[in-house]
């Protein structure tokens, strides 16, 4: 009781101090902030280029006592020869699964248990990684057992069975899924059928995959010229280079410089494209050429696009297909911005079978609305804040500082224009409406949209009564049947 007297009798004896006039708004939105500015890391604060030739981005981060240390490689499955579809991929996922010369998978998933560390490959369309996580105090032995195998990998016989078992077995449900589906298919209607991205693997390629195969494979690419390497963690950085140094010298392959990748030269043919598959919710795909990221457009059609369906709630084509007509949970727009070759423009969403060509007609009426009229500044200014101010968020951590410097690199805009972070955001905020405007009446053509319709055909010709729009009638009467294909030899097949 005397403790809460004296509290009260010191807080009465305080003099109270009012806050200035005019500082505290009437109401929260009459708020106002300071700008926001943030600059991206500078590439020169963390680049090295080692003896061996190999550029290393090292960033200390002494948060937590981890490490953890990818190696990019240059080439991709567009390296797979004819008939060997998936050869890359297998490479890429057996690399560090299947033991090295010195040591049997078993023996080596061993020895990371014992380290705690997360050893991991893959190969994509352009690239392999290899990454390896661990404590800082077992970067050594880490970096030993990296580097073997990276130079000694076995491709132990048993391990490649059961790959290849896995991925025969996978094959037989190749079309349940319309995602899947749709996927393969908008693929071979943007590249053709020849060209890599839309070369899948069949049972007989699969089969025809050997041991000498793959270490072939490896043998031709896993070389150091090939690399170049992110490490983020608890390192001294003049230390950690020298590890590299050591890791990187006397190479024992003598492999190949992996060449570019190579550019499509099939065209989208606009059309509507129709492939029969009995199912309630049908996919709709409407795609368009869009641009390489250093067309001096881009950026404008960055903004276009998250206007037009990129931007969430924020964007038209959300707001109409799902928000006011209820007819898709999610729908939106995507811009691809090429690095080696122009990217797509592509509109998606997925609806009730016989509400698909509605939702159809709304986002091509987007389309046109969006050429033909002008933004608004609030629908300008929320897509350039959406850009500029999510850019801390992708440099938040060391790790992510050091995988997007090594983006940079490997993609060669280190090289051409090495002020593109740093001048991202003052480029956004540039952005005007008659950009805007300039971009939609350059990507913008409806009416040469290639369209891509996954769902059962009877329905998706026969429209919900409330919404009468017929397909035929969106693409002046052409519809293209697009049969399933064989998931074992990925050939169309008959009725």
């Amino acid at each position: 009781m005397k403790q809460t007297l004296l509290t009260l009798t010191l807080a009465a004896a305080l003099p109270l101090t009012a806050a200035p006039a005019g500082e505290v708004p009437a109401h929260p939105d009459k708020l106002t902030f300071k700008s926001y500015s943030f600059t991206p890391p500078a590439a020169r604060d963390f680049r090295v280029a080692l003896k061996s030739g190999v550029v290393a981005y090292v960033a200390p981060d002494a948060e937590l006592p981890l490490v953890n240390i990818s190696i990019t490689l240059r080439g991709g499955t567009y390296l797979n020869p004819a008939g060997k579809e998936g050869l890359a991929e297998m490479v890429g996922y057996l690399l560090t699964k299947s033991g090295t010369k010195k040591r049997k998978a078993e023996d080596l998933d061993e020895d990371l248990a014992f380290l705690a560390a997360n050893l991991n490959s893959s190969i994509d369309l352009d690239r392999g990684v290899v990454s390896l996580n661990l404590l800082s105090k077992d970067v050594d032995e880490g970096l030993k057992l990296l580097r073997e195998v990276l130079t000694e990998p076995a491709f132990q016989e048993n391990k490649l069975k059961l790959r290849k078992d896995q991925l025969l077995s996978d094959l037989k449900t190749r079309n349940d899924d319309t995602r899947d589906i749709e996927q393969r298919e908008r693929r071979f209607l943007i590249y053709g059928e020849g060209y890599y991205q839309a070369r899948y693997t069949t049972k007989a390629s699969i089969e025809s995959i050997s041991q000498k195969d793959l270490v072939d494979f490896h043998r031709k690419w896993f070389d150091p010229r090939n690399m170049t390497v992110a490490v983020a963690g608890k390192v001294d950085k003049a230390a950690m280079v020298k590890k590299l140094e050591t890791f990187f010298a006397v190479w024992p392959i003598k492999g190949e410089a992996a060449p570019p990748v190579p550019k499509p030269d099939h065209k989208l043919t606009p059309g509507l494209y129709m492939v029969d598959k009995d199912v309630n919710q049908g996919r709709v795909s409407i795609i368009l050429p869009g641009l390489l990221r250093t067309d001096p457009d881009y950026l404008a059609a960055d903004v276009m696009n998250d206007i037009l369906g990129g931007g969430g709630f924020t964007s038209r084509i959300t707001n109409r297909v799902r928000s006011d007509e209820g007819l898709a949970y999610s729908a939106g727009s995507g811009l691809g911005g090429g690095v080696w070759f122009p990217g797509n423009l592509a509109a998606a969403f997925q609806s009730k079978v016989r509400t698909c060509s509605y939702a159809t007609q709304i986002v091509l009426d987007e389309m046109k609305k969006m050429r033909s009229g002008e933004v608004t500044d609030e629908e300008l200014e929320t897509a350039k804040n959406q850009f500029v101010e999510v850019q801390p968020r992708r440099w938040a951590t060391k790790a992510q500082v050091a995988a997007n410097l090594v983006d940079e690199e490997f993609t060669g805009r280190y090289k051409s224009d090495p002020g593109y972070w740093p001048n991202y955001a003052a480029n956004v905020r540039k952005v005007t409406k008659a950009d805007v405007k300039r971009a939609a009446e350059r990507l913008l053509t409806p009416e040469k949209a290639t369209i891509l319709v996954v769902g059962k055909k009877a329905d998706l010709l026969n429209p919900d009564p409330k919404h009468p729009v017929a397909f035929s009638e969106l693409v002046g009467g052409k519809v293209t049947d697009v049969p399933l294909r064989d998931p074992f030899t990925m050939k169309p097949m008959g009725k």
